[in-house]
C-alpha cells in the first residue's frame, strides 16, 4: 500500500482545521447563549462544556480562559481586517485600504448586532469584565501596521499613527452605533474613517 500523497495529506489537514474551527465556533456560540441568559459571572467552564457537549480539555484547547470566549467576535473582526488588507489591490493608499477593511468589519457588526449588543451588555453587567472589555490591543494594532507595510514601505510612525487613528475612529463609531446615535451606521463609519488622513512615509 502506497503512502498518501502530499496533496491528500494537505486535504486531510485542511478538513481537520475546518472541523476544529467549526467546533470552536459552536463552543463559543453555546457560551454566548449562556452568558446572555444567565450573566457572565454565573456561568462556569463546566456549564459551557455541558452546553457544547465537549470535555473541559477540548474547551481549553480552543480558549485559555472563559473571558477569551467573550473576546471571540473581536478575534473574528481582527482576522477579517487582516484578510481585507491582504486582498487590497496593489498601489492603493494605506488610508483607503484601512477604510475599506474597517467598513467590511462595520458590515459584520451591523449583521451581528443582536449578538454583539448582548455581549456588550454581558460585559457591562459583569463585575469581572467591566474593567476589561475586549478591544484591539496595541500589539494587534502593530500587526495591522505590519500587514500594511507588507504591501510596500516601512512601518514608520506615520503608518502606526494611521492604524491607531483608524482603530480609534472605529471605536467611536462602535459606541455611537450601540447607543443609537446614528440613523445610517455604515455611512457614519465611512464619514469617520474618511477623516483619517495620515500619509505614511516611504
Amino acid at each position: 500500500m502506497r503512502p498518501p500523497s502530499h496533496g491528500r495529506s494537505r486535504a486531510i489537514e485542511s478538513l481537520r482545521d475546518r472541523k476544529r474551527e467549526q467546533s470552536r465556533t459552536a463552543t463559543a456560540e453555546a457560551a454566548w447563549r449562556l452568558f446572555i441568559e444567565r450573566g457572565y459571572d454565573h456561568v462556569t467552564v463546566q456549564d459551557i462544556c455541558a452546553a457544547a457537549d465537549i470535555a473541559p480539555r477540548t474547551f481549553h484547547r480552543y480558549f485559555a480562559a472563559k473571558e477569551d470566549v467573550v473576546a471571540e467576535p473581536v478575534r473574528g473582526m481582527t482576522a477579517l481586517t487582516h484578510e481585507r488588507i491582504a486582498a487590497a489591490p496593489p498601489g492603493t493608499a494605506d488610508a483607503e485600504v484601512l477604510r475599506v477593511a474597517l467598513l467590511a468589519v462595520g458590515r459584520f457588526v451591523v449583521e451581528h448586532r443582536d449578538l454583539l449588543l448582548g455581549l456588550r451588555t454581558v460585559a457591562l453587567q459583569s463585575a469581572h469584565l467591566r474593567g476589561s472589555q475586549p478591544g484591539v490591543r496595541p500589539d494587534e494594532e502593530a500587526q495591522l501596521a505590519d500587514r500594511l507595510a507588507e504591501r510596500g514601505g516601512a512601518v514608520d510612525w506615520r503608518r502606526r499613527l494611521l492604524v491607531g487613528c483608524a482603530i480609534a475612529g472605529f471605536r467611536v463609531w462602535y459606541d455611537d452605533y450601540f447607543r443609537g446615535r446614528t440613523d445610517d451606521p455604515l455611512a457614519h463609519l465611512d464619514e469617520i474613517l474618511s477623516a483619517v488622513q495620515v500619509t505614511p512615509g516611504a
